[in-house]
């Protein structure tokens, strides 16, 4: 049964101070008014999915599909697939002339290779899509809770959900169909979005609904809502949408900012409230899906351009043993006489006939092409396929493919292209983020021209490689002692950073005290991170729009300045007080912030990260 009750809403203040958007109502442009005509016909029942206006509509499902095959399209896919390899359609030609007298052998000894071949193919098809299917079943049989009536969630199966649902998602849970945000945990109706399935980016994204429909933040306050929205049809466009809802007799334009994409994740926020506005292959991201394509590896397309030059030997060969048959053929009877007289020529058929010798050659070639049949290795391809199952199963199980983070191991949904596994022909780049995992780690810090950190980075790592000199040339014993402990260190994720010179507090010794206090003030302040306090542990950790915010604040943490709570207008810190010798708590006003950048110049400060 659903929770009652929201389960506590958290307290944020805000956050238009310290997030770049408009907190104000949407201007109605040329777009919102095209909303009813072509393009923008969609209307949505909220809370009312059942209604006769709703089913009138029949909106696609929330079942979705991946799988290659069907039960009716399986056959004749799967046919056509086995047979665009040029060895399998000449063993098809060769196993339908085996029924004729031309053959050489008996029609089971080549039909039956045949068979098995294009059996085993067709079967490992069969079974890698049945895969993707189970994988199909396990998504659409997740569960979220779903408003029924009187103010009481249920969980329901992804499939079953209906356009116009009122659905409540919780941390870390994926949305099950596109979404308009209604409310969230957060006071200001906030939510954080990750959405590294739709477009690969770490970065967590900022959604907030209307201001309207921020108050309800309880499950008994969808008792008796209703309202209408009315937006554009179904696209492929994850960055724009177009609608209106219109709430107790008013109209709110709606934008991207209220949009929730199904296969993105709710982080940082307890939980939200939606709207299911796209369902099933309506929603944008199965609209940017296209069809599993057929695919062929570079091995596969070579192996066939094998098959044709070995198919060209054998024509050559049987063309010319055709040719030397009818002229010997032609020549058995010469004015009359036998010359090979033991074959009695006089008394044939078509396919020995001195009378009729160019047919016979053509007869003849036709049987040579069978007979030679054993130049095309069919077997090859049986092999081929054997071992990329195999491949594919040692991928699955490969401990040092697993993701420790999320639990989750390697996966090969097809074994179809194994062999193009790590050949990069082109490289096409925006950012680093796109060619790393976007892991940032605080390694070294310059402040007042005096550098700290003495781990090494990677880009270190490899220019002392490239240039063939030793890494901890010139390094000092006690040095090369603390970079070995550096490196032995289980660092804290974001943090890889050893420097007895500012740990632990030793920084008030240093010259430039003062100056480095600054810095890591700055560094546990000047951030849109927030904070998660266990309650257990009383551990602090941060969720950040980006890996750099995140470093950032954790290496503040980690060398003394740890920043614990956001307040209204006031940043919350604990911090070791030079003065005392003592921790102390203090707080910084969020309107000063810019004033205290000021004062600290940024150029006495430089910082390095590591990218994995």
């Amino acid at each position: 049964m659903g929770g009652g009750g929201g389960g506590g809403r958290r307290k944020r203040q805000h956050f238009g101070r310290i997030h770049a958007f408009h907190r104000g109502k949407p201007s109605v442009d040329e777009e919102h008014s095209r909303i009813g005509g072509p393009g923008f016909s969609r209307v949505v029942h909220c809370n009312d999915p059942e209604c006769l206006e709703a089913t009138a509509k029949n909106y696609e499902s929330n079942y979705v599909r991946t799988t290659k095959y069907t039960l009716a399209t399986f056959l004749p896919k799967a046919v056509f697939e086995q047979f665009r390899r040029v060895a399998n359609l000449y063993f098809l030609i060769c196993a339908i002339l085996s029924f004729t007298p031309l053959s050489p052998y008996s029609a089971v000894s080549n039909v039956v290779p045949l068979v098995v071949v294009v059996g085993v193919t067709m079967g490992k098809e069969a079974l890698e899509d049945w895969r993707r299917k189970k994988q199909d079943m396990d998504v659409n049989n997740r569960k979220v809770l779903v408003h029924r009536s009187e103010g009481e969630f249920d969980f329901t199966k992804w499939r079953d959900l209906k356009v116009g649902d009122i659905v409540k998602v919780e941390k870390d849970q994926f949305f099950p169909a596109d979404l308009i945000l209604l409310s969230s945990s957060y006071d200001e109706a906030l939510c954080y979005v990750e959405t590294t399935n739709l477009d690969g980016e770490t970065n967590l994204k900022i959604k907030q609904s209307l201001e309207a429909t921020s108050n309800l933040h309880e499950d008994s306050s969808f008792k008796d809502f209703k309202a209408l929205i009315r937006c554009e049809d179904p696209n492929a466009s994850l960055y724009s949408f177009v609608g209106s809802l219109e709430f107790e007799g008013e109209s709110y334009p709606l934008s991207p900012q209220q949009l929730l994409l199904r296969d993105s994740k709710l982080r940082n926020t307890d939980f939200i409230y939606g709207v299911v506005i796209f369902t099933g292959h309506d929603t944008k991201v199965m609209q940017n899906s296209t069809e599993p394509p057929s695919k062929r590896s570079k091995i596969e397309k070579r192996m066939d351009k094998i098959v044709y030059f070995l198919f060209f030997l054998l024509v050559v060969m049987s063309f010319v043993g055709a040719i030397v048959f009818g002229v010997t053929t032609s020549e058995d009877i010469e004015d009359g006489q036998l010359i090979r007289w033991y074959l009695r020529p006089d008394d044939t058929t078509v396919y020995y006939d001195p009378t009729r010798a160019p047919l016979a050659a053509i007869l003849q070639f036709l049987t040579a092409v069978m007979l030679y049949s054993y130049l095309i290795p069919i077997s090859l391809y049986v092999s081929i396929e054997i071992v990329k199952v195999l491949q594919s199963i040692f991928i699955n199980r490969d401990l040092h493919m697993y993701y420790e983070e999320t639990d989750k191991p390697a996966r090969a949904r097809t074994s179809n292209l194994n062999e193009e596994l790590g050949q990069v022909d082109t490289i096409l780049s925006d950012k680093t983020g796109t060619l790393t995992c976007n892991s940032m780690e605080f390694i070294k810090c310059s402040i007042a021209g005096t550098a700290f950190g003495r781990g090494v980075t990677e880009v270190e790592r490899a220019l002392s490689s490239g240039k063939g000199s030793s890494l901890f040339e010139g390094v000092t014993e006690e040095e090369g002692q603390v970079e070995e402990s550096t490196e032995a260190k289980t660092s804290i994720k974001g943090f890889n950073f050893m420097d007895e010179r500012i740990m632990d507090g030793n920084w008030v010794k240093e010259p430039h005290a003062d100056v480095i206090q600054k810095f890591l003030q700055l560094l546990a302040v000047c951030h849109t991170a927030i904070p998660e306090v266990d309650e257990e542990s009383g551990r602090v950790t941060y969720e950040a729009e980006s890996p750099d915010e995140a470093a950032f604040v954790i290496a503040a943490r980690e060398l003394g300045f740890e920043f614990y709570e956001r307040a209204q207008t006031s940043i919350s810190l604990h911090e070791f007080d030079p003065m005392s010798g003592r921790r102390v708590e203090r707080y910084t006003s969020c309107l000063t912030l810019p004033i205290i950048k000021k004062i600290v110049k940024w150029n006495y400060f430089e910082i390095s990260f590591m990218t994995c």
